[in-house]
């Protein structure tokens, strides 16, 4: 299971679900970048279990340790590693689904690849669990990132089968009214209204046995024209790597995205103008990216996350030991949305592919020497 990523800055992900620990090493971060780790804890908040109604009633901490790369506060130039450790397991609720997988979930094909040796307790290696110490470095991304200016925000732009819409993020440039909302809610959304209703829709689901799925749109302001390469090291490329990386991931698109296809040039072009003495576009439509390369323009994306196939519905799936068909209920503590806690991992997704990028090119300065 070969779990790493990135070209300068390279990820490593290790553990699962409910093995001992879970955690990362992120390798290639400038010294003297300063890291608030109490902003990290707040960030790793927002996507840690337990915190609300509409998710998964199994609670952990999510307070990483970290053992190595950070010293008096500021990146030390070594990798950092981090480990969070795992205290609120039943592995038990699993022990079913070694021998009757779950319809959409990964149960079926794992077997056939790793022999039955895989660990399926909570998901194993599969489980929205890892996203945790993707979090930790994307937190710590995050944080390098707004030290020159460049802020990642994301929200649930739609929600379930109502398609049940939040406010757009603006595409233009950073609207601070629309960050302030979202700072302010509890609930991932920029609009109360929005928000309220699709904690209903989650919570109707949650009573019906069932989930729901969603889109979650994340935008980038502050990106440097000229980043990124053309081909298969584009900006694109970079945030959709780490994207699908996040389990429940089906689909991402940027700027229209799947809506250009419906477009003609003229309507989809982002025309250019002088402002200020410097190009800008007057639009948004390529979703700040040309030729895998940054125009300056917000980086706009989005993400489809399909419903928890994790459900309490009978569903009808097979027994492999016995080569027969069968029913299956799952046990368990499961979300019966993703989407919400989905929001701080699409921000983290975005800031490490966007470092990345920065560092390799040569655009992330370096750090005042330490007096």
């Amino acid at each position: 299971m070969a779990s790493v990523i990135g070209n300068a800055l390279k990820l490593s992900i290790f553990g699962q679900s409910h093995s001992a620990g879970i955690g990362c090493s992120l390798d290639g971060l400038p010294a003297g970048i300063p890291v608030d780790l109490d902003e990290l804890q707040r960030f790793l908040v927002r996507r840690a279990p337990g915190r609300d109604e509409t998710a998964t009633t199994r609670r952990e901490a999510d307070a990483p340790e970290i053992l190595s790369g950070i010293t008096d506060g500021h990146t030390d130039g070594a990798p950092i590693a981090a480990v969070i450790s795992n205290t609120n397991t039943r592995s038990a609720d699993y022990d079913e689904l070694r021998r009757v997988p779950r319809p959409g979930h990964a149960d079926f094909p794992a077997r056939v690849k790793y022999g039955n040796w895989h660990d399926v307790a909570g998901g194993g290696h599969f489980s929205g669990r890892l996203t945790a110490p993707l979090c930790i470095a994307g937190g710590i991304a995050l944080q390098a990132l707004a030290q020159i200016g460049v802020e990642v925000v994301a929200h649930i732009a739609n929600l379930g089968p109502e398609g049940i819409a939040d406010e757009p993020l603006d595409a233009l440039e950073l609207d601070d009214a629309q960050l302030a909302a979202l700072r302010a809610h509890a609930f991932p959304c920029i609009s109360t209204d929005a928000g309220e209703h699709m904690r209903r829709a989650i919570l109707s689901a949650r009573d019906e046995l069932d989930s729901i799925g969603g889109v979650v749109e994340c935008a980038a302001y502050g990106m440097p024209v000229g980043v990124g390469d053309p081909m298969f090291d584009g900006l694109e490329n970079r945030i959709a790597r780490i994207a699908f990386g996040i389990p429940a991931v089906k689909g991402v698109d940027f700027g229209e995205g799947f809506s250009a296809a419906y477009l003609t040039g003229s309507e989809n072009n982002d025309p250019y103008r002088m402002v200020d003495g410097a190009v800008k576009p007057q639009t948004n439509n390529a979703g700040g990216i040309l030729g895998g390369i940054s125009t300056g323009m917000p980086i706009i994306w989005q993400m489809a996350v399909k419903p928890t196939p994790s459900i309490g519905s009978v569903q009808k799936s097979v027994d492999m030991d016995a080569r027969m068909d069968c029913d299956l209920t799952v046990r368990g503590r499961h979300d019966p949305c993703i989407v919400p806690r989905a929001v701080p991992v699409a921000e983290a997704a975005c800031a490490l592919a966007l470092l990345d990028a920065l560092i390799e090119d040569g655009r992330y300065p370096a750090p005042a020497p330490k007096k």
